[in-house]
């Protein structure tokens, strides 16, 4: 070999083991394993942030937009149905949909079912119902009587309806009332809640509630509305002195301990004609073995 042949010595006076080391295949090569994640790495970072950035970016240009929307759908509302529509909104909107329009096959609309109705389906935990069921049962309430009376406000301001009376004193006083009140629910309500307000079955799975733990709003407003299989006693039907003299009777039922004698439970005339016909019988019987024996 030539001296131009030869491969040129280590520089720098290194030596010949680390010169040689230095020339091996892929010795300067970095690990393609290596930089392929940190590539991936960089590149989920700078997509993350750009995610950021165009989410931040939409929200700034649209959430005055959905400020005002807000602000004007709760325009012209009293302090109470602003409150009520809060409570809406967090609660009822899924079923009842925005603005109270309904959903279909999830809840009806609310578009003039009046305050009177809410109140009397919220105050008593008939409302919100877990799924759709025969009848909505009476419940521990989930929201207070304020809370029902600031929904049913909203609702009657999206859309009117029955509202029950101003204040809390729903009720007849005088025993006259109280006597009167008896002829009017004998008449229009025992068929279904039987003579001792007790309630009973009615078709289809379904039944009339007892009324032991109704109070005078509960009662006027389920006449003015008629919730579920109930008719409605609108003010042609029982006047407002009417319905506080129904009223009147039921709370009196409450309180009254049977000083005539033993109430039978109050079911009505089976168990009275069941308890005549025994003892009537047996008397008969008893009678007759005397009468035989004498003669």
């Amino acid at each position: 070999m030539t001296g131009s042949d030869k491969p040129a010595g280590p520089p720098g006076g290194a030596s010949r083991r680390t010169w040689h080391r230095r020339l091996r295949p892929g010795a300067l090569r970095r690990p393609v394993g290596a930089r392929s994640r940190t590539r991936r790495r960089v590149s989920s970072g700078l997509r993350l942030v750009a995610a950021l950035t165009l989410f931040g970016a939409l929200y700034a240009a649209f959430a005055p937009g959905l400020q005002s929307a807000s602000a004007e759908d709760t325009k012209g509302l009293s302090a109470a149905a602003t409150e009520g529509k809060q409570i809406f909104d967090n609660s009822c909107i899924s079923c009842h949909g925005r603005n109270a329009e309904g959903v279909p096959d999830r809840g009806p609309s609310l578009i003039g079912v009046g305050s009177a109705a809410v109140e009397f389906q919220v105050a008593t935990g008939r409302m919100p119902m877990a799924r759709q069921e025969a009848q909505a049962e009476r419940k521990e309430p989930q929201y207070t009587r304020e809370e029902a009376a600031q929904i049913g406000q909203y609702i009657q301001e999206l859309g009117g309806g029955p509202q029950l009376p101003a204040g809390d004193h729903l009720r007849a006083d005088s025993d006259e009332d109280i006597a009167k009140g008896g002829e009017l629910f004998r008449v229009n309500c025992s068929s279904c809640h039987a003579f001792g307000a007790g309630g009973g079955a009615l078709s289809s799975g379904k039944f009339a509630p007892t009324l032991e733990h109704a109070t005078d709003r509960d009662i006027y407003a389920a006449m003015l509305t008629g919730p579920q299989n109930m008719p409605v006693f609108g003010d042609n039907q029982l006047t407002p002195e009417e319905k506080m003299q129904v009223i009147a009777y039921i709370q009196n039922l409450k309180s009254d301990q049977d000083p005539g004698g033993w109430g039978l439970g109050r079911l009505g005339p089976v168990p009275e004609g069941l308890a005549i016909f025994l003892i009537g019988m047996v008397g008969i019987v008893i009678a007759t073995l005397w009468i035989a024996g004498k003669s």
